[in-house]
């Protein structure tokens, strides 16, 4: 099993002030950047250095993924839902070639897997179908929503019709002082407001 990298070893709270010291930096200031994060690390009276290459490697590495992640969010911002959910097979398919790969190639060097390979698949696989579950609730309420609208448009059709065959029943009404609605205001309203013929 290969030795851990010195990143790796490094507490979290540093790593992500190098996360953030990086994204801040435009990935860039790689020298700069390795100089405060060792005099972090001294200052915390942790015995270890980190080299400006595994520095410049990590900050690729998270350039790499914020870019990924914007090409990602402008795809799927062209998208409608459903085409969101084709991408989701995709994925979880690429998601289990590389494991495949991954475990071939352990399997070929006679090594073991790495536990933090085999977690980042897991974390990808998590993320992707919490991701999924998310777009079927968002589909889900598209449709509610859909329908919504719908039944309102219907109500409020029907409430114009009901309103316009009442004042047609009225002019019909009989003379002064006589209650009731005439037999063709009763036909002019099943006809108008139910649709139904007399």
């Amino acid at each position: 099993m290969p030795a851990p990298k010195k990143l790796d070893l490094i507490p979290e709270e540093v790593r992500g002030w190098l996360r953030e010291e990086l994204t801040a930096r435009g990935f860039a200031d790689i020298i700069d950047v390795t100089e405060a994060l060792n005099f972090r690390l001294e200052e915390a009276g942790l015995e270890i250095r980190i080299g400006k290459s595994a520095v410049g490697d990590y900050s690729k590495a998270l350039k790499d993924q914020r870019e990924a992640f914007s090409i990602a969010e402008t795809l799927l911002a062209d998208m409608d839902i459903e085409a969101e959910g084709e991408l989701h097979k995709v994925l979880m398919q690429m998601i289990a070639t590389s494991a495949v790969h991954m475990i071939n190639a352990v399997r070929e060097k006679d090594e073991h897997l790495d536990p933090k390979d085999l977690m980042s698949l897991g974390r990808m696989l998590k993320d992707l179908m919490s991701s999924s579950g998310m777009r079927e609730k968002l589909l889900s309420d598209e449709r509610d929503r859909v329908a919504r609208e719908a039944t309102e448009a219907a109500e409020a059709a029907a409430n114009a019709r009901f309103d316009a065959a009442i004042d047609a029943a009225e002019q019909e009404a009989r003379g002064p002082g006589e209650k009731g609605l005439s037999a063709t205001a009763v036909a002019t309203l099943r006809r108008e407001f139910l649709g139904l013929r007399s």
